[in-house]
């Protein structure tokens, strides 16, 4: 549960970017759809990213989440740099392979932050290393499920857009 606005903001635009990050996988690229509701994930996204630095600021820590936001934070601009600057080769490839990514990332984070909650929920005390356990584990696992998807993906991207 979030304990603050910031929280709360970042929680609101990260169920707005998965569910619109969703509807970006499962329909045809290139559509005006796709287009509408992609700047819709672009400005979700952005908004968790600064959320989630600005919850650094607050409680002065910096972790491995604090990392895959960073990351994530790259990932999305690298996503959205190719189609408005020129110079990059293949650059709808380059879109298409970098917020497919964006978006994959944002399962993992999203899995794992479910996932971390289950020892608090089963009053299992000393969580700390299990934490990262969890966090490792689910996003593997999430990476894994993504880049078998994205392999089939690529291809048809390919044959599509190049």
């Amino acid at each position: 549960m979030p304990h603050d606005i910031t929280g709360w903001i970042h929680t609101i635009a990260a169920l707005i970017a998965l569910l619109t990050g969703s509807i970006i996988l499962a329909k045809t690229k290139g559509t005006l759809l796709h287009k509408r509701v992609g700047r819709f994930y672009g400005i979700a996204m952005m908004i968790v990213c600064v959320t989630s630095f600005m919850m650094y600021r607050l409680h002065g820590k910096i972790g491995i989440l604090h990392f895959f936001a960073f990351v994530s934070t790259v990932t999305l601009c690298l996503g959205m740099l190719p189609l408005y600057f020129k110079g990059f080769k293949s650059p709808i490839m380059n879109h298409l392979a970098m917020m497919y990514w964006s978006v994959i990332g944002l399962y993992s984070a999203f899995v794992a932050e479910v996932l971390t909650r289950l020892p608090m929920i089963f009053e299992i005390e000393n969580t700390y290393g299990i934490f990262y356990a969890i966090v490792g584990f689910s996003a593997g696992v999430v990476s894994m499920i993504g880049g078998f998807f994205f392999k089939k993906k690529k291809l048809i991207w390919q044959e599509q857009f190049t």
